[in-house]
């Protein structure tokens, strides 16, 4: 089987792209042939596709309002991405297409160009965007569900696109442009990682037959479990509002235990300087971000991972990483986490934002090494049950044949 993966970022930024390059993996060692779609970067892994990728476009970039004019055309409906798409599709003829993250840089442009090449088409929806304009339902650092029933007019009031009424307003017009075209009717099935996600976006009017709930995975031989820890537990990813990361470092005031906050993010300088403030640098670490063997050794030395999050969190990474590794995970009651974390069984469940709450969950554990070490167990039991590699491909490979 030819497979095209699809995703605008080609090399390992973020959640989507560990899965991204996962699957190609996974498909490769079943004897699938992989095709891949992307946009250039100079971090890219090599690919023997490159020629087909579409120029970079940075939209965070700070640039003069003619040129946001400009690329905000591109934003919202890629000509270029079409065209190199229907040539790639031509050379190389894919069965199947499975997307990623594709909006804005690659646009759902990419989407009419499939369709016409009559191919099938994947989407796992790692995020919100298709019912969403900011992806996250996060609006001045709350949940916010005010876009429901296509009403995206609210993002444009609240300005939740980074507190910009320019970038806001592209937005709105992007979701309502492919609302209207109905651009996203073309994907044939939508995969949710998490079951949350799945019944939320059939609150938000999609048709539940297209929606199917798939896990994401790990593979097995590439974590070996410990269940014996220093003196520490973790917190690893992303150093930004929606981690909930405030919530971690008030319950710290009232642990007696260290904390080592990994990772770095918009927040990274308000934290330290936070932690100072209040005393704990006794307490907490940061040493800044760790990736590969290094972030790997610093979970399997740790007592148990912590997850804060006060936001729709999808199928966080942070999570199946620590159970493959036996770790115990304490995580925010919200989103798609508590899916992940069988409570009083592989790790603790705290209620949202709530310091107190996770204080309790963080010091019960902290109390009681026995504890630790049998949620750990039974952590990698279950990562090996419900998200190693086979399982998942099992999985993959149903949709893809029922589609083909």
């Amino acid at each position: 089987m030819r497979v095209l993966l699809v995703n605008k970022f080609h090399y390992l930024k973020g959640g989507s792209e560990t899965y991204y390059f996962s699957l190609n993996k996974l498909l490769t060692q079943h004897g699938h042939e992989v095709i891949s779609f992307s946009m250039k970067d100079e971090r890219n892994v090599p690919s023997q596709y490159s020629e087909y990728f579409v120029e970079n476009i940075d939209y965070s970039k700070k640039t003069t309002l003619i040129n946001k004019v400009s690329l905000a055309a591109k934003f919202i409906y890629s000509f270029e991405a079409a065209e190199k798409l229907s040539r790639l599709i031509a050379d190389t003829k894919p069965d199947i297409a499975h997307l990623h993250i594709f909006q804005h840089q690659l646009s759902p442009s990419i989407l009419w160009t499939l369709k016409k090449h009559n191919i099938p088409i994947v989407y796992t929806a790692h995020d919100f965007k298709m019912i969403c304009p900011n992806y996250k339902m996060l609006a001045q650092g709350e949940i916010c569900e005010a876009c429901k029933g296509c009403r995206y007019l609210n993002c444009l009031k609240k300005r939740c696109i980074s507190g910009s009424l320019f970038n806001s307003l592209l937005n709105v017009k992007e979701a309502y442009v492919h609302k209207i075209l109905k651009s996203y009717d073309l994907i044939d099935r939508i995969i949710t990682p998490s079951n949350f996600y799945r019944e939320k976006f059939i609150e938000f009017g999609v048709n539940s037959e297209r929606i199917e709930y798939v896990p994401n995975f790990l593979f097995e031989d590439e974590y070996t479990p410990d269940y014996s820890f220093k003196d520490y537990f973790v917190y690893f990813g992303r150093l930004s509002e929606e981690k909930g990361l405030y919530t971690l470092l008030q319950a710290m005031k009232k642990v007696d235990g260290k904390l080592k906050i990994v990772g770095t993010g918009p927040l990274e300088d308000d934290l330290k300087a936070y932690a100072k403030f209040e005393g704990l640098e006794s307490k907490v670490e940061f040493p800044g971000f760790k990736s590969g063997d290094e972030l790997k050794k610093i979970i399997i030395d740790s007592k148990f991972i912590v997850v804060p999050s006060k936001w729709y969190e999808n199928a966080p990474y942070s999570i199946l990483e620590a159970m493959a590794s036996g770790k115990a995970v304490i995580g925010s009651n919200i989103g798609g986490i508590p899916e992940l974390i069988r409570h009083k069984v592989t790790g603790l469940i705290f209620q949202t934002e709530n310091s107190d709450d996770l204080a309790l969950r963080i010091n019960q554990l902290l109390a009681d090494p026995e504890l630790i070490a049998d949620y750990g167990r039974n952590a990698r039991k279950t990562f090996e049950r419900l998200y190693g590699s086979e399982e998942h491909y099992m999985r993959i490979s149903e949709i893809y044949n029922e589609l083909i």
